[in-house]
């Protein structure tokens, strides 16, 4: 089955192909809420009364608007080559991204400019996932592809999260809005360990010319485990929790060695995935901790989203954006700026908050590398998104 190419188009792309609004947006939209975010926090203000600009906007938009649209960008440009289907470009494209960016928008205008109706900016915000899942799903239906329909499925279950999110948020339940964000984050972390096993050893062997090694023991335990570990956690079964997670944090460190290859440091695009891979473990590893001694699961918490999410983010979308632009996959500088500065982002989200003391200094220096990171980021990678791919195909 052959991908039937549209018309290339002289000098706009923005609309080509699904991973260029959605990266672009994600990275400029994260950059601004964080901003927007440490200025609340620099006022002492945390907690607001308005529908979901609160501590509550910042875990929701982590997760449901920032990460899910690079999952969307990530997953529009994945099925088209698993499946050789054309997925949506030009105007659908583009109402799918405004659909996702009205959810984005809405509570802040409701806030700032005129209130808006409760139940539209609900309805608006859980619009967006189940269109993506029937946008992916229906081509891999079509292409026999149904090893990858787990995606669709997640996506699906994210929809049940974000419902369970504003369920409370519109008074129809009282306790269902954490659960809705600790599933939605779990279910990222799965997507990460799912995809991350796919794409690292893949990106890594064609980088460096080794053959990676694959634990074949190993390998069918990764959802099994996983999704025990979410459920426990779910139903708030402590120490049958941090058992899982042990389990978890070992079984993906001895996964992640066997991608490991010392000569991968002097290729970015490689080392940032295994960097935020081996945050995956190490969120395991204090979620673990966090059952069984005095400390707090927000440390964790804080590992797989500071930490996993925003370095395997950046990694995959620099290293997708050049590869489906038909550029050389290196990288410039200021990129390796930006991965950098992620990376510490993390560390510092995660680490500093264990002393008391130095908690807050610790959110607003990470929060303000995590902007400065963005910020690099788009500089050299906006005109890629923006322009057409550098072999006249389109995509």
């Amino acid at each position: 089955m052959q991908i039937q190419e549209p018309n290339q188009g002289q000098g706009f792309a923005l609309f080509n192909l699904g991973f260029r609004p959605f990266f672009l947006f994600a990275a400029l939209s994260s950059m601004l809420f964080m901003t927007y975010w440490l200025m609340l926090l620099g006022k002492g203000q945390s907690t607001y009364d308005y529908y979901l600009l609160s501590q509550i906007w910042h875990g929701h938009e982590m997760l449901f608007g920032y990460a899910a649209a690079v999952i969307t960008g990530f997953l529009l440009a994945a099925v088209r080559n698993w499946t050789s289907i054309q997925t949506p470009y030009g105007a659908k494209l583009a109402g799918l991204f405004l659909l996702w960016l009205a959810g984005r928008v809405l509570p802040i205008v409701s806030e700032l400019v005129t209130p808006l109706p409760a139940p539209l900016i609900a309805i608006t915000d859980l619009l967006f996932l189940p269109l993506v899942a029937l946008t992916i799903g229906i081509p891999i239906i079509r292409s026999g592809n149904y090893r990858n329909l787990v995606f669709t499925i997640i996506l699906l279950a994210l929809t049940l999260a974000n419902l369970l999110v504003h369920l409370q948020l519109l008074g129809v339940t009282q306790t269902t809005l954490a659960s809705g964000l600790q599933l939605a984050l779990g279910l990222i972390v799965v997507i990460m360990v799912v995809m991350g096993g796919r794409v690292i050893p893949f990106f890594t062997e064609r980088a460096l010319a080794f053959e990676a090694k694959r634990y074949t023991w190993l390998e069918p335990l990764i959802i099994p485990l996983a999704a025990a570990w979410l459920l426990a956690d779910l139903f708030q079964l402590t120490l049958i929790t941090s058992l899982f997670a042990a389990l978890n944090a070992l079984i993906h460190v001895i996964r992640l060695s066997g991608w490991f290859k010392l000569r991968m440091i002097r290729n970015p695009l490689i080392w940032i995935l295994h960097l935020a891979y081996l945050f995956i473990p190490l969120g395991f590893a204090l979620d673990a901790l966090s059952g069984v001694i005095a400390l707090s699961p927000y440390i964790a918490i804080h590992a797989f989203a500071a930490g996993a999410i925003g370095s395997m983010t950046i990694g995959m979308m620099a290293r997708v954006s050049l590869g489906h632009t038909a550029r050389p996959l290196k990288v410039a500088k200021i990129t390796v700026v930006a991965f950098i500065l992620m990376a510490i982002a993390g560390v510092i989200r995660v680490f500093m908050p264990l002393i008391p003391e130095l908690h807050m200094m610790g959110v607003h220096i990470s929060g303000g590398l995590w902007m400065l990171s963005w910020l690099l980021f788009l500089i050299p990678y906006t005109p890629i998104l923006l322009k057409p791919r550098l072999d006249g195909q389109f995509g």
